[in-house]
């Protein structure tokens, strides 16, 4: 009985690890009262603009290589009127402002935001909004005050899909990244094959497909979904990736966490991550109880790794991954048989001093 109340609460934590952390007083409060989601555009210092299709924004030039982040699980968020933004000091990060070097380099930097539909108090519920309106809380969506409200009638990847192509529709860069962070990984992955799928059949531009998608400390549920035709997310994601990559999309992964590889809480999908890109960071600067900040490092060292060189590999010439390494190196360390690991740097969480190891997948 003592091992099955400690095995209890120990995923007690890990679900709560993977509820990340946001930034409160970024945002006016009518942005949490009212229905609100979709694609924002970010300055330097956490200022934004809402994309919206017709209208210029301060924050997003057509020509410029672009960054997108998605967010993951929310529960509770809204009635605490806040968002993910760039800034993760509430969530063990940093006090930085995480998009200064994609700004200093020449990004457009935005986050595609469906998080009051992503307010549930339970992860399974927000994670099928992402793949259908008619799951087990249809796409109810959260105020303020707590309370639910009737949702549209589209999956909230429909809805981001339709934010992101009315806003990029004029877009003539050649460079667009998503990253993904815990269940916003599938958001990711089922975005990126919605807006191949509208290339194929010729309604968007081939320039709108993502070139590079990174998947942070990845979560996926046990299980078959009737939705889903009894197949787990994790296999159709699978499916998905597969597909991506013939069609020239990069896949990366970093893993920060045990909140997204226990068996009691999600599918660790290890078959995915053997086709991605796929790097073991160790946040060894945080305790083994820490999962929630241990979780939520995967979003702030990736954006933070911009800031610097890429990785070296010890006892090789070659380039670990970071967000700063080529797209030609992580697509050659996707379609390699290794995995990275990290070695030097685990107790600081500077990227600056990160090394890796090359280990069998």
């Amino acid at each position: 009985m003592r091992y099955l109340n400690q095995l209890l609460a120990s995923v007690a934590l890990l679900l709560v690890a993977l509820s990340a952390q946001a930034a409160t007083g970024v945002f006016p409060k009518s942005t949490f009262d009212n229905l609100d989601y979709g694609l924002y555009w970010f300055g330097y210092g956490d200022s934004w603009q809402k994309a919206v299709p017709g209208q210029s924004n301060a924050y997003y030039n057509t020509s410029k290589p672009t960054i997108l982040y998605v967010h993951g699980w929310q529960n509770g968020a809204t009635a605490r009127q806040s968002r993910e933004t760039f800034n993760r000091k509430d969530a063990g990060g940093p006090d930085l402002d995480l998009a200064n070097s994609w700004l200093n380099a020449g990004y457009n930097v935005g986050i595609l935001y469906w998080n009051q539909f992503a307010d549930e108090g339970e992860v399974k519920d927000a994670e099928a909004k992402i793949w259908t309106a008619s799951g087990p809380k249809a796409m109810r969506w959260r105020n303020s005050a707590g309370n639910y409200s009737n949702g549209p009638s589209k999956s909230a990847a429909d809805l981001l899909f339709d934010s992101y192509k009315a806003n990029l529709a004029g877009y003539t860069g050649s460079n667009i990244r998503i990253a993904g962070h815990s269940l916003g990984n599938q958001m990711a992955i089922v975005l990126t094959k919605k807006i191949s799928d509208a290339v194929n059949a010729g309604t968007v531009s081939s320039k709108l497909l993502p070139k590079r998608v990174a998947l942070l400390d990845p979560f996926y549920s046990n299980w078959g979904k009737s939705y889903l035709g009894n197949k787990w997310v994790g296999e159709v994601c699978r499916t998905y990736v597969s597909e991506l990559k013939t069609k020239g999309v990069i896949f990366e992964a970093y893993r920060t966490s045990a909140a997204t590889s226990t068996v009691f809480v999600g599918d660790a999908n290890t078959g995915l991550l053997k086709m991605t890109a796929f790097t073991e960071l160790k946040p060894w600067y945080f305790q083994s109880w820490q999962q929630a900040e241990k979780h939520n490092a995967a979003v702030w060292h990736y954006l933070w790794s911009h800031s610097f060189n890429a990785p070296a590999i010890s006892g090789s010439s070659l380039l670990g991954a970071s967000a700063k390494t080529s797209d030609s190196r992580i697509k050659d360390l996707m379609n390699g048989s290794k995995k990275l690991v990290h070695d030097l740097g685990a107790y600081s969480k500077e990227p600056s001093d990160d090394t890796f190891k090359l280990q069998n997948r």
